[in-house]
């Protein structure tokens, strides 16, 4: 495979989730296809805030140990970290005003009380929308992945599933007699969905070391 080393800046990605092991994904009950699975019905892309939403990535982050203990896979985008905060700023703005109208509104108390029982339904309204957006979000797994130093592998041309599968398994042998150390503090591989072909497809995968 070819190789070469890149620093990359810190970033948060949202997806979908499980948790695993090597030796769980190599027998029959492995996850991972079922996961891919998920990852494309859910049209996160489509319900969160993402950089550059045609690359997605299946990142590899909360290491139990190091290769052969259980670890977090998350398929899904880069997301803007600094708008997703900023929408709940917003929120808080609109609770703010919210209870600004409600104190105007004490000058006249049988339009207050009529007022009152017409916020009181738009209130559980906008609480079950509120709900409902969260419940959408929480559906997904948020990761930080630190800011790091990659050595980064090319796998060949292939059927995904085949050439990435390969690939570890290079990898991991790679690095029992490297110079360099994995720090497992994620690792990532990206796919770019304008050209994906399972058929016939190239992955970068990205491995943090020291």
């Amino acid at each position: 495979m070819n190789t070469y080393f890149v620093e990359k800046a810190k970033m948060t990605l949202a997806g979908v989730s499980i948790r695993t092991t090597n030796e769980v994904e190599m027998g029959p009950d492995g996850g991972l296809p079922q996961l891919w699975e998920t990852y494309f019905q859910s049209n996160i892309a489509g319900q969160v805030a993402t950089v550059n939403p045609e690359y997605i990535y299946a990142l590899y982050t909360d290491y139990e140990s190091d290769a052969s203990g259980a670890y977090t896979v998350v398929i899904g985008h880069e997301v803007a970290e600094e708008r997703h905060l900023e929408g709940n700023q917003l929120e808080e703005t609109g609770l703010e005003e919210s209870e600004l109208e409600e104190s105007e509104l004490e000058e006249n108390e049988l339009e207050k009380n009529e007022l009152e029982e017409s916020e009181l339904v738009e209130n559980q309204l906008e609480e079950n929308r509120l709900e409902e957006s969260q419940l959408e979000e929480t559906q997904f797994t948020y990761a930080a992945v630190p800011e790091s130093k990659y050595m980064v592998f090319t796998t060949k041309k292939g059927p995904v599933f085949e050439v990435v599968a390969q690939a570890w398994g290079e990898i991991w042998a790679y690095f029992k007699e490297s110079r360099e150390a994995r720090t497992y503090t994620g690792d990532f591989e990206i796919y770019d969905s304008r050209n994906f072909d399972p058929a016939d497809t190239q992955v970068e995968i990205y491995i943090a070391i020291e």
